[in-house]
């Protein structure tokens, strides 16, 4: 399979990166610099760079990198600094999906193409009946006004949801939530869930980066696990620390 991975040098993306390479698969890591890229992947054969702020790109040069693609990959996120939050781009992970998207259906390809979008357990799936609390709804109404990060991710998941929805022909897509992100060295167990089993605002748990990362490659490449959860937005937590 060929994967094209958005926010490949991220945190989460870094790990997807070499989690598919691990299984085999060939990666396109779209990275704003090569070198943040670990030593240990960047000279891997299987991984092609591209060198690129993924909305700079023109339509054309965003439809040939996603040419030939199985799947993509978007890790994309803000940086945790005040520029990173309140700076431009504020709708970076939904522009970004929009795009490709619109890149994928200008390929016309010929079976459908997976879309693995790394999302937030903070932002709720409305397609669901989600219990969510008073108290925690003023919270994220308050996270709305506050923080533009947390928009941007509503408005990502909300295009797949209602404007790729669940029968088009061309974009199969899976939106994953994770709940407090930690970082951790190695794969541990962890467990997946249709909803949040906590609030994420009052109780969240936890889960590692390379525990997202993994389950992120398997959703691409397992297509039983495909089937189970595309179309839906997964919530994720690291088993020891989910209770």
């Amino acid at each position: 399979m060929t994967i094209l991975v958005v926010g490949a040098s991220g945190a989460t993306g870094q790990h997807l990166v070499a989690q598919l390479l691990e299984q085999g698969q060939y990666v396109k890591a779209v990275v704003r610099s090569a070198g943040k890229l670990p030593e240990s992947i960047r000279n891997e054969h299987n991984l092609s760079i591209i060198e690129a702020s993924i909305l700079n790109l023109s339509d054309t040069e965003m439809a040939e990198h996603v040419a030939g693609c199985d799947a993509i990959a978007s890790c994309l996120g803000h940086n945790l600094t005040f520029k990173g939050i309140y700076g431009k781009p504020q709708r970076l992970v939904a522009d970004a999906a929009r795009r490709l998207c619109g890149a994928i259906k200008a390929n016309n390809p010929e079976k459908p193409v997976k879309y693995v979008l790394m999302n937030t357990s903070g932002n709720r799936n409305r397609d669901l009946d989600e219990p969510i609390s008073s108290a925690q709804r003023g919270i994220i109404a308050l996270l709305r006004l506050l923080l533009p990060p947390h928009v941007d991710n509503e408005k990502a998941a909300d295009f797949l949801r209602t404007e790729i929805g669940q029968k088009d022909t061309m974009i199969e897509w899976t939106a994953v939530r994770p709940d407090g992100l930690i970082n951790e060295s190695e794969v541990t167990e962890y467990e997946v869930h249709p909803s949040p089993i906590r609030s994420p605002i009052f109780d969240a748990g936890k889960v590692s980066r390379i525990n997202v990362a993994h389950f992120m490659a398997n959703l691409i490449s397992n297509d039983d696990l495909w089937q189970k959860w595309k179309g839906q937005m997964p919530v994720i937590y690291s088993k020891e620390m989910s209770s």
